[in-house]
């Protein structure tokens, strides 16, 4: 198995063949949801790719929130791209000055009302490293509890859900979770939890 002797965990996200930046402008500007760049990107043979865009956001973070009862914290909302009113786990934007940990309490109290338990930054990932400038930080919180009220921004409309492990795991291997940077988690979380 010859393929596998250059496999090295540490070094699995690098900056080899990294694209030289040989210009750059902005498409739009609206921050945090939608700024387009433009970018004529040189590769490291030489090739010059004059029509590469990113979109640029803050990073994000989610929540697998589980319950001193071991309910999974879930939530129903209309997703209005898809046009479908879909389960997934708390989420959000880190705003400035936030850790990502601190994000994700915040976002878990404001859209669920639970708090407390045990947090871990589960995963980190990219929803796509392509055209995407964010990250997604995953949390696991484990021994959450109803805190509070939700206090939900005036834009949102979600309602709060607690399913069992069956029931999530129903979700995933029936595709009924269709957002990937929530079923990624989801997945990590039975797999190692089983």
């Amino acid at each position: 198995m010859d393929f596998l002797k250059d496999f090295n965990l540490e070094d699995a996200v690098s900056d080899d063949g990294k694209w030289e930046t040989v210009s750059s402008e902005y498409l739009v500007r609206r921050p945090p949801w939608l700024t387009v760049r433009h970018d004529k990107v040189r590769l490291p043979d030489g090739r010059i790719n004059p029509e590469f865009y990113v979109l640029e956001y803050p990073d994000w973070i989610n929540v697998t929130a589980i319950t001193e009862d071991g309910l999974f914290v879930m939530e129903r909302q209309f997703r209005y791209g898809l046009g479908k009113t879909c389960y997934e786990i708390p989420a959000g934007v880190i705003e400035a000055g936030e850790t990502p940990l601190e994000a994700a309490r915040r976002e878990l109290a404001e859209e669920t009302g639970y708090g407390g338990g045990e947090w871990e930054e589960f995963m980190l990932i990219s929803g796509n490293p392509s055209t995407t400038s964010n990250l997604t930080h995953c949390f696991l919180a484990k021994g959450v509890r109803k805190i509070s009220e939700q206090h939900l921004d005036s834009t949102e409309d979600l309602k709060v859900c607690l399913l069992t492990a069956e029931q999530v795991r129903q979700l995933l291997v029936s595709d009924k979770l269709r957002q990937a940077l929530m079923a990624a988690p989801l997945w990590k979380y039975f797999a190692l939890h089983g």
